[in-house]
C-alpha cells in the first residue's frame, strides 16, 4: 500500500475536507503493515473501497419559524459501509456541520461499530441547523421537514440513525413520528427513542458509561483503579454526564467540566446535587457552564479555556473533535496524567496523540472508548426486534461486556514489543480486519 499516493489522490478528489482526510490518514498509518502483509487486500482494492462512502445524500431542509418566516438549512446522510450490517450512526444538528465532518464521523463509525462485535455498518448524518434558542414547535417543524427526505433511504435493515450533538430524545421523537406517518410502520428505525415507545434503559448515559468502563480496563493494565483518582472531563452533555456518574461510582473524583464559554474547576468534586445542577443547566438551553461557579462557591470558572491545564490522573475529553492540542497534551504529561480516554469523536489532534505515545501515556482513541453509545443503540435494535425491554442491570452488564471485549481486542492487536499498548493501532487494525474480510467474502459490489 502506497500511503502517500492514496492520501494525495484522496485529497485531490476531496480538497479542503480536513477532518475527513485526518481521520483516513490516522487509520491508514495504523493498518499499513497489515495491508502489506496481506496482498489479497490490495488485489481486491479493499482500502480504496473502504475510504470512500457508498453514497452521500444531501438535501435542502426548508422550515418555518414561529413568526412565519421560512428558513433553509442543509441536510446530509453519509452511508459509508454496510459490510457488517445496516448503516448505523448518529444525526448531528449543529451550525458547524458540513460534509467533511460527517464523512470523518461516518468513516470512524465503520471501525467503531466493527469493534462492538454487533452486526452494524457505519454511517452518519445531520444538518447545520442549530436547535439552540429554537422553540419546540420550530424544532418539530425542522425535524419533520428533514425526515421528508431522509425516510427514503433508511429502514431497520437498511440504515438506522441515532442521536448525536443537538439531537436528543425530543428530536428523535419528532423524527420518528414523521417517519411513522410516511411509512405506516412502527419499528426500530431510529435509536435513542423514548423509554415508553421502544427506547432502551441507560441509552442516554451509555457513551459516558462505556468510556469509563474502557478507561477502567486501561488503568488495570498498570495495576491501577479509579479509586482516589482525580479526573478531568470536558463537555457537559450526555457523554460527560454519564462519565461523571460512573467515575463517582467507581471511587474517582471529577473536577472539571467545560462548555463553549470555558471550563469550571471544582476541586471538591462534581457529584450528587452538582451533577443534577449540571443537567438543569444543560436543559436551560444556554449552552454555557459559567453559572455553575456562581452556584457553587468552591468552583472557579476559566473563560475561553480548556480544562487540560488542571492536574489530573485521568483525562476524558467528551466535547468535540480536535479540542485537545499538542500544548494541552504536554500540560497533561507534565502534570503526571496516567490515562487519556477519548469520550468524544477524535477530540485529540494528531500532534497531541504523538505526545502521548512518545511519553508512553495510556491513550484510548474515540473509536474504541466512545463505542458504548452505539453499542447500546445496537442493544436497543435487538430489543425492538424481539419486542421486549431488558432491565437496566441487564443492559449495563451487556455494555460492560462489550467494552471489555473491545479493550481486549485493542490489547491483542496493539501491544508493542516493549509491552506498551498502542490502543490506536489496536483499534484500527482490529476494526479494519473484520470489515475487510467481510468485504472480501461478499465480492466486489
Amino acid at each position: 500500500m502506497n500511503l502517500e499516493k492514496l492520501m494525495n489522490d484522496l485529497e485531490k478528489k476531496h480538497p479542503g475536507e480536513v477532518e475527513y482526510l485526518q481521520a483516513v490518514r490516522e487509520v491508514l498509518e495504523s493498518i499499513e503493515e497489515v495491508v502489506n502483509e496481506n496482498p489479497h487486500f490490495e488485489t481486491a482494492g479493499i482500502v480504496e473501497r473502504i475510504i470512500e462512502p457508498d453514497r452521500v445524500l444531501s438535501f435542502k431542509v426548508p422550515w418555518m419559524d414561529d413568526q412565519g418566516k421560512v428558513h433553509v438549512n442543509l441536510g446530509y446522510r453519509v452511508q459509508f459501509n454496510n459490510a457488517l450490517g445496516p448503516y448505523k450512526g448518529g444525526l448531528r444538528f449543529h451550525p458547524s456541520v458540513n460534509l467533511s465532518i460527517l464523512k470523518f464521523l461516518g468513516f470512524e463509525q465503520i471501525f467503531k461499530n466493527s469493534l462492538t462485535t454487533l452486526p452494524i455498518g457505519g454511517g452518519k448524518g445531520g444538518s447545520d441547523f442549530n436547535p439552540k434558542g429554537k422553540s419546540d414547535t420550530e424544532i418539530m417543524r425542522f425535524c419533520q421537514s428533514f425526515m421528508l427526505e431522509l425516510w427514503k433511504i433508511i429502514g431497520p435493515e437498511m440504515d438506522v440513525p441515532a442521536g448525536d450533538i443537538g439531537v436528543g430524545g425530543k428530536e428523535i421523537g419528532y423524527l420518528y413520528g414523521m417517519y411513522k406517518k410516511l411509512t405506516h410502520e412502527h419499528h426500530g428505525v431510529l435509536t435513542g427513542k423514548g423509554l415508553n415507545w421502544g427506547g432502551s434503559l441507560i441509552r442516554p448515559e451509555a457513551t459516558g458509561f462505556g468510556a469509563v468502563y474502557f478507561a477502567k480496563e486501561m488503568l488495570a493494565t498498570k495495576g491501577e483503579t479509579f479509586v482516589g483518582k482525580t479526573v478531568c472531563l470536558s463537555g457537559f452533555g450526555n457523554v460527560a454526564w454519564g462519565a461523571a456518574m460512573k467515575v463517582n461510582e467507581l471511587g474517582g473524583k471529577v473536577v472539571t467540566l467545560s462548555g463553549p464559554d470555558g471550563f469550571i474547576h471544582d476541586p471538591e468534586g462534581i457529584s450528587g446535587d452538582k451533577i443534577e445542577y449540571m443537567l438543569e443547566l444543560r436543559a436551560s438551553n444556554q449552552d454555557i457552564v459559567a453559572p455553575y461557579a456562581m452556584e457553587f462557591s468552591e468552583a472557579r470558572f476559566h473563560a475561553g479555556k480548556h480544562p487540560w491545564e488542571i492536574k489530573c490522573d485521568v483525562a476524558i475529553p467528551c466535547a468535540t473533535q480536535n479540542e485537545l492540542n499538542e500544548a494541552d497534551a504536554k500540560n497533561l504529561v507534565a502534570n503526571g496524567v496516567l490515562c487519556v480516554a477519548e469520550g468524544a469523536n477524535m477530540p485529540s489532534t494528531p500532534e497531541a496523540i504523538e505526545v502521548f505515545h512518545e511519553n508512553k501515556v495510556l491513550f484510548g482513541p474515540g473509536k474504541a472508548v466512545n463505542a458504548g453509545g452505539v453499542a447500546t443503540s445496537g442493544l436497543e435494535m435487538s430489543q425492538n426486534a424481539m419486542k421486549l425491554n431488558w432491565r437496566r442491570e441487564e443492559v449495563d452488564e451487556r455494555l460492560q461486556h462489550i467494552m471489555i471485549s473491545i479493550h481486549d481486542t485493542c490489547v491483542k492487536h496493539g501491544t508493542e514489543p516493549d509491552g506498551h499498548i498502542n490502543y490506536v493501532k489496536g483499534a484500527n487494525v482490529a476494526g479494519f480486519l473484520k470489515v475487510a474480510n467481510a468485504m472480501l467474502d461478499q465480492g466486489v459490489i
